[in-house]
């Protein structure tokens, strides 16, 4: 199964992610606990700058 097609995962994070392959790794090979926080803070995003920032933190 694809971990862009787990329904937990707000769309626009699916996206983001989409679009960053090496962010999707990490965001992949976190435990559940890590992808909840990563969704939590998805959830306070206000614009796709800010999704893409959540996503590009991944990487650090």
């Amino acid at each position: 199964m694809s971990i862009l097609n787990d329904k937990e995962i707000p769309i626009g994070l699916g996206m983001a992610l989409s679009q960053n392959l090496d962010a999707m790794r990490v965001f992949a090979s976190m435990d559940e606990g890590a992808r909840k926080r990563i969704i939590e803070r998805s959830h306070q995003a206000q614009s796709k700058n800010d999704m893409q920032s959540i996503v590009s933190d991944l990487l650090e």
